[in-house]
């Protein structure tokens, strides 16, 4: 293999098998519009539940009334901790399976925001690859274009605009710097 990233893990994905790079772990507001409050950069070997633990225990993690994740929360450990810290992990482990209830539609929901939410983080930022190697320089270019998404929403916000109009404001701001 060439060009290999010598940082960057490997993990096992359900539905995309083997693959190797790094991971990164967003924690967002769903209503009214999505918006990230927490964001880290780990190689691919972490996975999201191990993570989410360790900055619970640091007191990063935000914790809110409900977080919505996906297979990979359902660790016990990291339940535990979100419900003592005073939040409920909903995860798909915790749906009924026959009947849709209320929870299912909430966790719907939230599964359609993020997947949004990573879409617009990558369109306002222009990243369909990363063009470094290493944890360092991959980690902050992923999370600064996480934090200019953040302040684009809280600029929208504040001029009473939609929160949706992030990809406009980074163009906006190429037009006017050379690049």
């Amino acid at each position: 293999m060439r060009n290999v990233d010598t940082d960057s893990r490997w993990s096992k994905s359900g539905y995309r098998g083997w693959i190797q790079g790094y991971r990164l772990i967003v924690q967002c507001l769903v209503f009214p519009t999505p918006v990230p409050i927490f964001a880290c950069w780990r190689t691919n070997n972490l996975n999201e539940a191990q993570v989410a633990l360790e900055a619970i225990k640091a007191g990063g993690l935000p914790i809110e009334d409900v977080l919505l994740g996906d297979q990979t929360y359902s660790s016990p450990d990291l339940q535990t901790a979100y419900e003592q810290a005073g939040g409920w992990l909903l995860t798909p482990k915790q749906l009924r399976r026959k009947r849709r209830s209320s929870k299912s539609a909430v966790y719907e929901y939230g599964k359609e925001s993020i997947e949004l939410l990573f879409q617009r983080i990558i369109q306002a930022s222009g990243m369909k690859a990363c063009q470094v190697k290493g944890e360092g320089r991959n980690g902050a270019f992923i999370l600064t274009s996480v934090w200019l998404y953040q302040s684009c929403c809280l600029n929208d916000y504040r001029s009473g605009k939609p929160l949706a109009h992030v990809k406009e404001q980074v163009d906006c701001a190429r037009w006017r710097i050379k690049i």
